[in-house]
């Protein structure tokens, strides 16, 4: 039996709460995966309930994991047969026992955003769509928007009245879904439309699910967008045992569709819900808390809640300014080198979060320099790399041929001699035919149209043929090894003997190891699984707790973590918030970036370290912005400000050199034959040009991006290595050509 003691007053009250709707407001580090385990175990053990009636889901897999790692050691029996996972999972799950109601196979194939993005391009040439105003990226977006408010092509063409955009983004659309059908194929997104279209479709499936999960539990909840709520809504009402778990200040996905009204409105969704709230946090010292409650207050759109924690006041906030970017990486480089030096402290305990992933780069070359390890969430998928995709499309030809994308990409690969005319002249032959592109491929008739190319695309079929033929008795392990052996394709790496290439083969033996570890911990796995189970892993699911490296990310990928050492950089006006958030019609929009900003405030355990620069390069342009209004939303005497960003000088001195400055530049924009007190003597030529690199006696190396011509002197940009962009006169400067 379970010992509920060690809860808290309110988390034994969500717990205990059983029946109808339930609404717990879970503050950041508040118990909320504890209070869910022990539901479950409550549900079980003192309800009566039986454990396959219970469904947990939430967002990510490592989400999902942890809650089954833990219901696992809280349950004493059945924790196996409970469904604990992600939304996404648990759709793959139903569609594929029931997806062949509303016409698709159950073998169906899950495009990644690289799949989609190339069926959006060939759309575009084959509607004779302008790429430039119409970008791929930009019409996948729409797209994705309307399915997470669950609106199909048709629903969307009538909700764009006489619009231009909306119709041909609504032609896009409609083709798009036809493409993925004939595939076979579903993305993301559909994954979830078509359950829910599914359930609406089919009443009898629908009521299956409804027995079957009579007790629902929904994990960050206020991450749900409109097309969730309706898989959940339609799940739980016929027995309305629905427990939602979610903060609404932790809301940060709108983006990707989520809709916080989800959260903010299920009392009026459920007007006999019960809401109980978790406020004390076992994560954080109240110093880190006192300000994150500061900063969360400001936002209109909340329900009221405030943490509180029985752990130490501990440090306050530091806060730190800097000359540029690059001494900000500097100052976090140098901080973690001195706590691992002198407190002993493990990389692992360290986290570097920022507003956007283009903010890495300078963290990644200081961390290199400082040797210190690190890794980067949020970069190039493993998944995404060719050699991968490449193989995973062998696989994903030999589950599901239906999926034309896939066929189209191995076909040539490694290199059969097929070329892209022949490729155009069996697509045509499909479609006169009515038929996909891999069974255009099987028949016999096709020798007539492709001539001699026939006899390099049998050999292609054959094989697949070949191996389809034997998955039902091979692992998926076999499977794959049987694809590289048949191809070639790492023989021909071996070939190139170049360092690439090397690189590429250990990425296949990685891939290889996944396949055995797939088999290892799934006797009865299939080639579809575990295709599936690639697709959905996301950047976060990829860290691993065992490796003692500094994580580098995005604060929206590092909610759901903690770290005993936090820093927050860049927090200046325009970066954090953001500059279109600032700018933007919706007043709302800044209430999503403080909503990001107290996300990034609760990770941090023990110490929280907020930095900005008053100058920082965006593309390829300096900016000076104003210190984060974020930051001075936290009352002065809760920060540690640190020392100065320089040391102060004399008043005398400080006026001499703004005097020396103003008459450099008047000396500049000065036409040659005005007397001038300043007396400036400028060279004939310079003996360096845009792009050179040199050296400076003061600011080290650096490289000239621009050169300006004025009455009396040069005017010489340097983006040095360590000071950042400078611009001074080529006769003070004495730059040195390197």
């Amino acid at each position: 039996m379970n010992n509920y003691e060690c809860l808290n007053p309110q988390q034994q009250e969500a717990v205990f709460c059983t029946e109808g709707p339930l609404l717990i407001l879970a503050g950041a580090g508040s118990g909320k995966t504890r209070v869910l385990t022990h539901r479950i175990a409550y549900l079980i053990e003192e309800k009566g309930v039986k454990p396959w009636n219970i469904m947990a889901i939430t967002f990510t897999n490592k989400a999902a994991g942890e809650m089954k790692e833990r219901v696992g050691k809280t349950v004493s029996f059945g924790a196996d047969s409970v469904w604990v996972s992600t939304f996404h999972s648990s759709c793959v799950r139903i569609l594929r026992r029931h997806i062949d109601r509303i016409g698709y196979g159950t073998n169906f194939t899950i495009y990644d955003t690289d799949d989609s993005k190339a069926v959006v391009k060939e759309i575009c040439k084959a509607l004779n769509i302008d790429s430039k105003l119409y970008k791929e990226r930009m019409l996948l977006s729409a797209i994705s928007s309307a399915k997470n408010k669950n609106v199909t092509a048709e629903e969307y063409l009538e909700n764009t009245e006489d619009s231009w955009n909306g119709k041909t983004i609504a032609r896009v659309y409609k083709e798009y879904q036809s493409r993925l059908y004939k595939n076979n194929a579903l993305d993301f997104d559909d994954l979830l439309m078509k359950t829910v279209e599914l359930f609406e479709k089919c009443p009898q499936v629908l009521e299956y699910y409804q027995e079957r999960f009579r007790y629902l539990m929904v994990d960050e909840y206020q991450d749900t967008n409109m097309v969730q709520f309706k898989f959940i809504r339609l799940l739980a009402q016929k027995y309305r045992n629905l427990c939602v778990v979610g903060d609404d200040d932790q809301s940060i996905y709108k983006f990707r569709g989520a809709d916080i009204k989800n959260i903010l409105g299920f009392e009026q969704e459920f007007p006999d819900a019960r809401v109980i709230r978790l406020e004390q946090n076992y994560r954080s010292t109240q110093n880190i808390l006192d300000a994150a409650n500061e900063v969360i207050k400001n936002n209109t759109q909340r329900k009221e809640k405030t943490l509180w924690t029985g752990n130490e006041n501990g440090k306050q906030v530091a806060f730190r300014q800097f000359m540029n970017a690059f001494e900000e990486a500097e100052y976090i480089a140098g901080e973690i080198q001195k706590k691992k030096r002198e407190e002993g402290a493990g990389y692992k305990e360290f986290a570097v979060l920022y507003r956007t992933n283009a903010q890495s780069r300078l963290f990644e070359e200081k961390f290199l320099m400082a040797n210190i390890p690190y890794r980067l969430v949020g970069g190039v998928n493993f998944y995404a790399r060719k050699e991968i995709k490449d193989l995973l499309s062998y696989m994903k030809t030999v589950d599901n041929a239906r999926d034309d994308l896939a066929v189209r990409r191995i076909i040539n690969v490694p290199k059969r001699g097929i070329g892209a005319a022949t490729l155009t002249k069996v697509a045509v032959y499909a479609q006169e035919h009515d038929t996909g592109f891999y069974d255009a491929l099987k028949e016999d008739g096709l020798a007539a149209v492709v001539g001699r190319s026939y006899s390099k695309i049998r050999p292609f079929v054959d094989m697949i043929q070949r191996i389809r033929s034997q998955t039902e008795y091979l692992s998926v392990t076999e499977v794959l090894n049987q694809i590289i052996e048949e191809t070639g394709y790492v023989r021909e790496l071996e070939l190139e003997d170049t360092e690439e290439a090397r690189g590429r083969i250990e990425n296949i033996d990685e891939l290889i190891t996944k396949a055995v570890t797939y088999d290892e911990e799934h006797e009865k796995g299939t080639l579809s699984e575990f295709l599936e189970e690639i697709a959905l892993v996301s950047d976060i699911d990829s860290v691993d707790d065992s490796e003692d490296r500094v994580l580098l990310m995005t604060l929206h990928s590092a909610k759901g973590l903690e770290f005993p050492h936090v820093y927050m950089s860049g927090m200046e006006d325009g970066i954090f918030p953001s500059y279109l958030s600032i700018v933007s019609d919706d007043p709302m929009a800044v209430e999503e970036e403080r909503r990001l900003c107290y996300v990034g405030i609760t990770r941090a355990m023990k110490e929280l370290t907020l930095t900005c620069a008053q100058q920082r390069m965006i593309r390829g342009e300096t900016q000076y912005n104003r210190v984060s209004r974020f930051i001075r939303e936290i009352p002065r005497e809760m920060v540690d400000m640190g020392r100065e960003i320089q040391e102060k000088k004399p008043k005398v001195d400080q006026i001499a050199v703004s005097n020396v400055y103003r008459q450099m530049k008047e000396a500049f924009h000065a036409q040659v034959f005005q007397p001038k007190q300043f007396k400036v003597t400028k060279a004939d030529k310079l003996d360096y040009e845009v792009g050179d690199t040199v050296r400076h006696v003061k600011f080290g190396t650096g490289v000239v991006e621009n050169i300006v011509e004025g009455g009396k002197d040069y005017e010489v940009t340097v983006n040095f290595e360590r000071a950042g962009v400078k611009k001074m006169f080529a006769a003070f400067a004495k730059l040195k050509k390197i």
